[in-house]
């Protein structure tokens, strides 16, 4: 037990009863569990739960190459946690087949709750022939990760988990250890650029240049994005491939929700080598809704989408092909996307944005960010590590 609360304190007495999600009425639940965690945390913004329905159902693209299992928590009758647990085939090609993940923690401040949650997950795992277990994860590194660990004050953005400041400490607890912190970065698009930076553009001027994503070769276009990705990020700790599917599924939610002009292409001769995704803080509009686009949800998400522009955004996906990384021309493709999308983030009304996540050993980018752009971390998730053994079960 990990608290001073009485309540808490006569709660262990209680049995927790760990049970698998197995039906439609306990994924509904499993969705269900935040709302009662954050009951009280005015920086939480719930997820729109048919989203979060159709994250989980079979329709999630990650299913065509991973599993997953999720459990409930309950004392006395009631939720109070949940947790998942992940084998990803993708991930085993890369790292290892003994390689598993968890995810979807949530439970209320109880060290007796958090093991319960553990020790199920980890058996399971080890089921898979997982030892190595990594986390948290929403299925994979490509979608929400990591545990909040700094920035709680402030509202998650767009795709961005929040968490309760408890969570890592008792995590530890169960014999996790820290393994990569993932940092967010918080920026005004409105920031000037340094003569050192407009001399480095200068310098490549006529070399290269950006265009916009090209609507009508909308799928092509998806498609280059993926192998720019795939290809920037490929060296990066953890990296995992998007597939065709996920790319294209990521592909529908900017269709419906990014202005062409907030996808810069970065063209050297004509060749497509680096790129950024600019995306309106959808969270800004959704927070009276409470998860619920029913019974006027909709409505009312249609008419701000229309007519109430969000004043912030978040940039999550940007890359340099790895050939120009490290080098001089690398660091102008990357201020010259980066310049590019930022005017255009503005005449929409956009003032600053959530840079996320950046791996906190990746000293070319900040650098960029800190130094150039000068802005400054404003939240920090960690990803942690636990090898199983015999004395799991």
């Amino acid at each position: 037990m990990n608290s001073n609360n009485p309540d808490q304190d006569s709660r262990t007495k209680d049995v927790i009863d760990v049970r698998a999600v197995q039906n439609r009425k306990q994924i509904k639940e499993f969705i269900s569990v935040p709302w009662v965690i954050y009951a009280d945390d005015p920086a939480w913004i719930a997820p729109l739960k048919l989203e979060r329905r159709m994250h989980l159902s079979s329709l999630n693209p990650f299913f065509k190459h991973g599993r997953w299992q999720g459990w409930l928590a309950y004392i006395n009758g009631k939720p109070v946690g949940r947790i998942s647990a992940q084998i990803d085939d993708l991930h085993r090609e890369r790292y290892g087949q003994n390689t598993g993940h968890f995810g979807f923690l949530e439970a209320i401040e109880d060290t007796q709750v958090f093991a319960a949650l553990c020790k199920t997950a980890e058996n399971w795992l080890l089921q898979q022939g997982a030892t190595e277990i990594t986390g948290p994860l929403g299925f994979s590194l490509n979608q929400e990760c990591g545990l909040l660990v700094e920035g709680f004050e402030s509202p998650p953005v767009l795709m961005m988990p929040h968490s309760r400041p408890w969570y890592g400490k008792l995590l530890e607890e169960q014999g996790y250890l820290p393994a990569k912190d993932l940092l967010a970065y918080w920026v005004n698009v409105d920031f000037e650029p340094t003569e050192v930076l407009l001399r480095v553009l200068r310098r490549y001027d006529g070399k290269i240049k950006s265009r916009t994503l090209n609507r009508a070769r909308f799928g092509e276009e998806m498609e280059l994005l993926r192998d720019m990705f795939n290809d920037a990020w490929s060296e990066n700790w953890g990296f995992v491939p998007f597939t065709r599917a996920e790319f294209a599924e990521l592909g529908t939610s900017l269709r419906l929700l990014v202005p062409d002009e907030f996808i810069q292409i970065a063209e050297i001769d004509g060749e497509a080598v680096a790129f950024i995704a600019a995306l309106p803080n959808i969270n800004e509009l959704i927070t009276d809704l409470n998860g619920s686009l029913f019974p006027f949800g909709w409505l009312k998400l249609i008419w701000r989408l229309k007519k109430r522009r969000a004043v912030t955004g978040r940039v999550p996906l940007m890359g340099v092909r790895k050939k120009y990384q490290k080098k001089a021309i690398g660091s102008a493709l990357t201020f010259l996307v980066v310049d590019a999308v930022r005017h255009k983030l503005f005449e929409r009304g956009i003032k600053e944005v959530e840079m996320s996540w950046i791996l906190e050993n990746n000293t070319g980018m900040r650098a960029f960010l800190e130094n150039v752009i000068e802005c400054s971390i404003y939240k920090r998730y960690r990803l942690y590590q636990k090898t199983l053994g015999a004395e799991t079960g």
